[in-house]
């Protein structure tokens, strides 16, 4: 039986997921986490995109012990080490030189929205200017700048003071069929009675993750990305959730074929779950005077490890390949669900991030747990929780992808009958 009592007792009620999925975890492999009681549940959910390949990676496990056998440095704040110059390395030869991305790396703090912090102020330095252009629906993270960028309305009320410098547009599709989003944002950057002021930078996701899953077009991108230089606005892409593979290829926005001034990556970056992130700034916008951003644990030479071992993924486009082929299996798959119930109105995502959209008040967060009753792991997302959110590990095995699939379509039919009978 669950125990959770310890959990009840002494930890913040600011918990969140264990509330959905209330069972207590000990260990984890690949796609599969298992209970202290032994019950094993199927990850569709990867630490929030964190896990891309995997709980436990084996190739990832063995390069950390060895690290940690071998008394290698832990803690080292911004110190030469032998494990971050690998992985510079590691990432300029298979990331960053096949692509002919020219970017200086900076460590800020271990997490995605330290990186989010760090890019805006270096583009406000940069340019001399405060405001910053967001999007509506977007997630950039808890503190209070990336707040300010962010469109969900009960997080931003837990700042509690007022969320400034930021201004919110339409991201694509906002404003219905037929709504031309940019045409607005490029008419207020225009017109000098728009009461916006000339941004300093103009942050987006491609993939608005926590959002919805709301999806950018090439195209859309395309267009936005000639907005910003024209207007000589910086574009700062947040790649945190759907960058590392998530959507195909390693970054989110190579499809586009455009070239972000910054680019902010976490979650996956390590390989094994190990707090790291990363700022890729264009050389000329490296301004920084030395220590003017800083932070304790940005020399995590752990997460350097795996890090580095987590490139080896890329040296080819075996994993990219692999990843688009098993997105078209969840389309597929989803788009047969959403045939069945007239309470989903859409199919939505890029690679192995897509998901169900209900126009059921509930029907989601109804379905993810009658699927975790099933053993499968999966959340929810969108301001109203709306939307059934998948994000299997990469390397899940085709078998298990089709049991997850399985497991949603008899948890979205159970959901649903069970409502209309009502």
């Amino acid at each position: 039986m669950t125990n959770t009592a310890t959990f009840n007792q002494l930890e913040s009620q600011v918990r969140s997921y264990c509330r959905s999925f209330p069972v207590v975890f000990d260990k984890a492999e690949g796609s599969w986490l298992t209970d202290e009681d032994g019950k094993r549940y199927l990850d569709f959910f990867a630490g929030a995109g964190v896990l891309n390949y995997g709980h436990n990676n084996p190739r990832m496990k063995e390069a950390l012990i060895a690290y940690l056998n071998g008394n290698g440095i832990v803690h080292s704040l911004d110190l030469f080490t032998v494990a971050k110059r690998n992985f510079l390395e590691r990432f300029n030869e298979v990331i960053l030189q096949p692509r002919e991305l020219d970017y200086r790396v900076q460590f800020p703090g271990p997490t995605g929205t330290n990186a989010v912090e760090s890019a805006v102020k270096l583009a406000r330095k940069v340019t001399g200017r405060e405001s910053v252009i967001a999007f509506t629906n977007a997630f950039h993270g808890m503190t209070l700048g990336a707040l300010a960028l962010s469109g969900n309305q009960f997080k931003r009320a837990g700042a509690g003071v007022p969320l400034g410098n930021a201004t919110p547009m339409p991201f694509a599709g906002y404003l219905g069929e037929g709504g031309d989003t940019l045409a607005y944002l490029e008419s207020v950057l225009d017109d000098t009675g728009s009461g916006v002021d000339k941004p300093a930078a103009i942050v987006l996701e491609t993939v608005q993750a926590e959002g919805g899953i709301n999806v950018a077009s090439n195209e859309w991108l395309q267009r936005l990305a000639k907005i910003a230089r024209a207007h000589d606005v910086l574009l700062i892409v947040d790649d945190i959730q759907v960058g590392c593979g998530r959507t195909g290829p390693f970054f989110s926005f190579e499809e586009a074929g455009i070239k972000p001034d910054m680019v902010t990556l976490s979650k996956s970056l390590s390989g094994y779950g190990l707090p790291l992130a990363v700022v890729l700034i264009r050389p000329e916008l490296d301004q920084w005077e030395p220590g003017e951003h800083n932070g304790t644990f940005r020399g995590h030479n752990p997460a350097f490890v795996t890090g580095t071992s987590a490139l080896e993924y890329w040296r080819d486009d075996t994993l990219q390949k692999d990843t688009l082929r098993k997105a078209d299996t969840v389309a597929e798959h989803l788009g047969k669900i959403a045939k069945q119930h007239e309470e989903i109105t859409e199919v939505r995502g890029r690679g192995l991030i897509q998901g169900l959209a209900f126009n059921v008040e509930d029907a989601a967060n109804k379905i993810s747990a009658a699927a975790f009753e099933r053993g499968l792991v999966v959340e929810t997302a969108g301001a109203g929780d709306d939307v059934l959110k998948l994000l299997p590990p990469l390397t899940t095995s085709d078998e298990d992808l089709e049991k997850g699939l399985g497991i949603i379509a008899e948890s979205v039919a159970e959901v649903l009958a069970r409502r209309n009978a009502a």
